[in-house]
């Protein structure tokens, strides 16, 4: 077909993990699949030996067997998996304990080091110790204010090894942000560094971090990590420590992996925030580590020899998905700063003198390497870059040829989703099937993956909403603060009893490929036909006069109609014949439905910090309707551009 960008060639596709899985199943059970679609239709009827085969294929490192795989897995949310199970997340990534290099750190141009797999296993135990030394126990948090470095990872794996429960929010984050966050589940360590590094220039989080201690008295220790400077002036900062000295010199002492139940409290993640307080989810060890085993090994093909790098926060899913590629064995990249600094091509200079193979970001990321007309492919030696990953919003089919005009060619392009609700994806890549123009590949295996239409009815090849009808391990163990459930329960179920409901508008095609229109709660709905943004969006931003754009719908006269915004490219304007051909080229790509009804100039687009377009807040604001939790946003000042427009009045 001829909107097939690559595809793998058999004898590659055949030596792949996934081929390797599909023939485990085929011996353990007698089967006789052969393709990807009946091995995943396989995994959603037979959950239990599902899961258990992922649980033996990924050798889980465990202390106490399970009775039983699941108790029901048509119960949801409570559904119970790995029952009398116990294991540790930490020992389970600590395997690996040679010379191979764990880790490679980036800060901007300005540092760079590498750990391997045997000095980070003493770092965490090290760090483990002192936690403990200082009476850190099962179910505490520790919470991390801290860049993308190798002391994020340290302190999350030594935290985890006892069995406490980690938290982490990135640098660039506003104190009313991080205070949303750390003071509903009230950390007693926080590890911090004293500043980070963005876009060349130097910021200082230690007057930041102390605003945010005055209001979060639950902290006892605070661990500071030298990064803009090499000895920084901490004595501003109560009951804080170096992390050097926090690591005392001497032995190293064992590392103890406190054996827990499979659903014991690992991670505590938060939804945005920008249209409310941010849901504070909690994800457990067991569900997380078989989730992410699976998709690393299984989706990505990742194996010991692989470099993999995602372009992420610590406050972003992404960060916890990276990690636990530690498991694998691989060499992970972290990078810490501007993707743009000096210029557009760092990122892509540090996949050459790094040989990533695998290379994360975000569509967002993806469209501005097009925009600012980089040329990767052609500047850069990326003989070793075989996958390249893309997640945060829609990857429209513009960057899909970009990708492979201008970056490489011979490339896996997986475009994947699924969220901080569950720590991992609903579709994701495939090794052993087409890359199509403009679709994610597949949904995950053991996820069972819906679009409904309007009357809850499951529909291919139709846009519809994203549900998953049975229970997984990733999903959370509960939210932290709801005592009753009542929170989880209507954030995930209320809309469809007993089935999942994401909220993100889809279309699941005929080969399995799956597109991604949007979030549900930002679909435009005029005339009572329901239109994704991304759609819209694609046309748009092909544009070379636009910079960035966002579209929302606005209440009108009983209906519904289509207001777009752009941020025009410098040097360009908004003029009559520009309008008139974008309505045109919307209404001939898209349909007359889509074309809007206003089109306004506004000076920026509000963007949360992790890259996401924030449409529901403008949503809002164009309303009369205020927006809280504006600290999760990269650009809060932008929002106020959107209130009052007099042109939304007529």
């Amino acid at each position: 077909m001829s909107n097939i960008l690559w595809k793998p060639d058999l004898d590659t596709a055949a030596k792949t993990q996934l081929a390797e899985f599909q023939s485990y199943i085929n011996n353990t059970f007698s089967k006789k699949f052969k393709t990807y679609s009946e091995l995943h239709n396989w995994s959603v009827e037979n959950p239990s030996p599902f899961w258990e085969s992922i649980w033996n294929f990924m050798n889980i490192l465990s202390t106490h067997p399970y009775a039983q795989v699941v108790d029901d897995p048509k119960k949801m949310p409570g559904a119970k998996w790995f029952i009398d199970s116990k294991l540790n997340f930490a020992e389970n990534l600590l395997r690996f304990r040679d010379d191979h290099t764990a880790l490679v750190f980036y800060g901007e141009d300005q540092i760079r080091f590498s750990l391997t797999y045997n000095e980070l296993y003493k770092s965490v135990a090290k760090c483990a110790f002192a936690l403990k030394e200082m009476g850190i126990q099962k179910g505490d948090r520790i919470a991390g204010f801290m860049p993308n470095r190798p002391e994020t990872i340290i302190a999350m794996l030594a935290t985890a090894s006892i069995g406490a429960i980690w938290s982490s929010s990135s640098p660039d984050f506003g104190i009313k942000g991080v205070l949303d966050r750390f003071t509903q589940i009230e950390p007693k360590v926080l590890f911090a560094a004293n500043g980070y590094f963005y876009n060349g220039k130097s910021f200082d989080s230690l007057k930041k971090l102390a605003s945010i201690l005055d209001q979060l008295p639950s902290v006892e220790k605070v661990v500071i990590v030298p990064y803009t400077e090499e000895q920084p002036d901490i004595s501003g900062i109560d009951n804080s420590i170096l992390f050097s000295d926090f690591l005392a010199d001497g032995d190293i002492p064992e590392l103890i992996f406190e054996p827990l139940p499979f659903d014991h409290p690992l991670y505590i993640m938060y939804s945005s925030g920008t249209t409310g307080l941010p849901k504070s989810i909690v994800h457990g060890a067991g569900g997380t580590l078989l989730q992410h085993l699976k998709e690393l090994r299984l989706h990505t093909d990742l194996r010991r020899e692989d470099t993999i790098f995602y372009f992420t926060t610590c406050g972003w899913m992404m960060w916890n998905w990276l990690v636990t590629s530690l498991a694998v064995g691989s060499t992970l990249v972290l990078y810490d700063g501007s993707p743009f600094y000096p210029d557009g091509n760092a990122l892509w200079k540090m996949a050459d003198e790094c040989g990533i193979s695998v290379f994360g970001t975000s569509a967002k990321y993806i469209s501005a390497c097009e925009q600012f007309d980089i040329h990767p492919g052609r500047d850069h030696d990326l003989s070793k870059l075989r996958a390249i990953l893309s997640t945060g919003s829609p990857l429209v089919e513009e960057n899909f040829d970009y990708v492979y005009n201008e970056i490489k060619r011979d490339v896996q392009l997986s475009s994947i989703s699924g969220g901080t609700d569950i720590v991992s994806c609903f579709a994701l890549g495939n090794p052993t099937l087409p890359v199509y123009r403009g679709e994610l590949q597949c949904c995950g295996l053991g996820m069972d993956v819906h679009a409904y239409d309007f009357e809850g009815k499951s529909v291919k090849n139709e846009k519809g909403e994203l549900v998953c009808r049975s229970a997984f391990p990733s999903m959370p163990v509960y939210f932290w603060n709801d005592p009753s459930g009542d929170k989880y329960y209507n954030a995930y179920f209320a809309e469809y009893p007993g089935i999942w409901h994401h909220g993100d508008f889809i279309t699941i095609n005929d080969h399995g490929g799956v597109q991604i229109f949007g979030r549900s709660d930002a679909t435009l709905n005029p005339g009572g036909v329901r239109i994704g943004t991304a759609e819209i969006y694609r046309v748009v931003e092909a544009f070379p006069e636009i910079a960035d754009s966002l579209v929302v719908g606005q209440r009108w006269e009983d209906d519904e109609r289509v207001i777009l915004f752009l941020k025009m490219n410098d040097s360009h304007s908004l003029t009559d014949q520009l309008a008139k051909k974008l309505k045109t080229t919307i209404r001939s790509q898209c349909s007359p439905r889509h074309v809007p009804a206003k089109i306004l100039v506004i000076h920026d687009i509000p963007y949360t910090i992790n890259g996401k377009k924030v449409e529901v807040a403008i949503k809002k604001i164009i309303h009369g309707q205020d927006v809280h939790n504006r600290d999760a946003l990269a650009n809060p000042e932008s929002l106020e551009l959107y209130r009052d427009l007099e042109e939304l009045n007529t």
